[in-house]
């Protein structure tokens, strides 16, 4: 796992935050700050931006773990693990709503946590290239414009009718319609009836 990520740790309890700082530190990364609230980390935010967020559950304050992850992820999309010491469904299916990272159960095992940290890195680092990745498609599906179904054209002089009504020239509607663009030439029929004097032999 690569080393010296900023973290963020969330823990209204300061015997266990500082003995996760101390796991992370050790693992060789740097604690931007601890905070026991979901206010007080939203408001770090504003002038913080952390690779990772360990968030407990129950925090001091109005706002819990669930709803302080859930704004993060509308509004920086910090990848964020869970610490806490609820198991029962409700509270996993609460917070399964944020989409986070990593549910760790306290008293929160060493090993545990680095793994779960390792996850959820590697995790993020896909879903972000996945995401510009579709990003990009999509802007190169905007620029693709599709000519299909039943094209109107003229026998005689071979302009097309447009959705309009109107008649056009073929490589106006063609550009108009695709990426496609045009340069202009001579076939070897129409040079030899226009320029007969640069027939070939």
């Amino acid at each position: 796992m690569e080393k010296n990520k900023k973290i963020i740790i969330v823990e209204d309890e300061a015997i266990i935050a500082l003995q996760i700082e101390k796991t992370l530190l050790k693992a060789g990364h740097s604690v931007l700050a601890t905070y026991p609230s979901g206010e007080k980390t939203l408001a770090a935010l504003e002038t913080s931006q952390p690779d990772l967020i360990l968030m407990d559950i129950r925090l001091q304050g109005k706002m819990d773990g669930i709803e302080a992850a859930d704004r993060i992820r509308k509004l920086y999309d910090i990848p964020i693990v869970f610490l806490t010491a609820h198991s029962e469904g409700s509270t996993i299916e609460s917070a399964m709503i944020t989409e986070p990272y990593g549910y760790l159960l306290k008293p929160i095992d060493e090993i545990e946590l680095q793994i779960a940290l390792q996850i959820a890195l590697y995790k993020s680092i896909i879903d972000r290239e996945k995401a510009q990745i579709t990003k990009e498609l999509q802007k190169a599906l905007e620029k693709i414009k599709i000519l299909s179904g039943i094209i109107p054209i003229c026998a005689s002089c071979k302009k097309i009718r447009n959705d309009k009504g109107y008649w056009e020239q073929i490589e106006v509607y063609i550009r108009d319609h695709s990426e496609a663009e045009f340069s202009h030439g001579l076939c070897e029929e129409c040079r030899d009836r226009l320029y007969p004097e640069f027939k070939t032999l």
